[in-house]
């Protein structure tokens, strides 16, 4: 009975790793707002990685999150790290800017050995301002981590609505008090 037990567990495991090796390795998640304020005034809130503090979910959920910023501010090569036990330990740097337009960071998770790219893309579109967030990446060969990026936009994808929501509240009262 024992023997058939871990027999039925190791075919089980085997079948995990399996399924796990067919599962793509990347995933791209993606969230969509309009926002009734011109770009500049949103892009202002992106470029300065010290805003995100404002707007970022992950800085809601533990206001005792330890953040430290390296860098030229609000420019390429401006870096974040942070230090939190709900929230996890990672490392964000600026690595292109379009002003007004477009930016893109890579986000690092040392802890989990995974990281992301993330791009933040602001178009005009009948006077509002429609910003998409990007954040896409591969998590390499191990099936495990496979997992992971199949359900990623199930992980992540509501916190970077609700990012994207708070810096709409935020952008369009900036914008009214103009």
């Amino acid at each position: 009975m024992l023997k058939k037990l871990g027999l039925g567990i190791v075919a089980f495991l085997i079948f995990l790793v399996v399924v796990g090796w067919c599962l793509p390795s990347d995933f791209k998640v993606v969230r969509t707002i309009r926002i009734n304020a011109p770009a500049n005034i949103i892009f202002d809130n992106v470029k300065d990685l010290r805003q995100w503090q404002n707007w970022g979910v992950w800085f809601k959920r533990d206001p005792n999150m330890q953040v430290a910023y390296a860098g030229p501010d609000a420019a390429v090569g401006m870096s974040s790290t942070w230090q939190s036990e709900s929230q996890g330990n990672g490392e964000m740097e600026v690595i292109a800017i379009e002003e007004d337009q477009r930016f893109i960071y890579t986000l690092t998770f040392p802890d989990m050995g995974m990281g992301s790219t993330g791009e933040l893309t602001l178009r005009d579109k009948d006077g509002e301002t429609v910003v998409i967030w990007h954040d896409y990446g591969d998590v390499g060969g191990n099936p495990l981590l496979h997992y992971v990026a199949f359900f990623m936009d199930r992980m992540i994808g509501e916190d970077l609505q609700m990012g994207l929501e708070n810096l709409k509240v935020i952008s369009e009262a900036e914008f009214q008090r103009l």
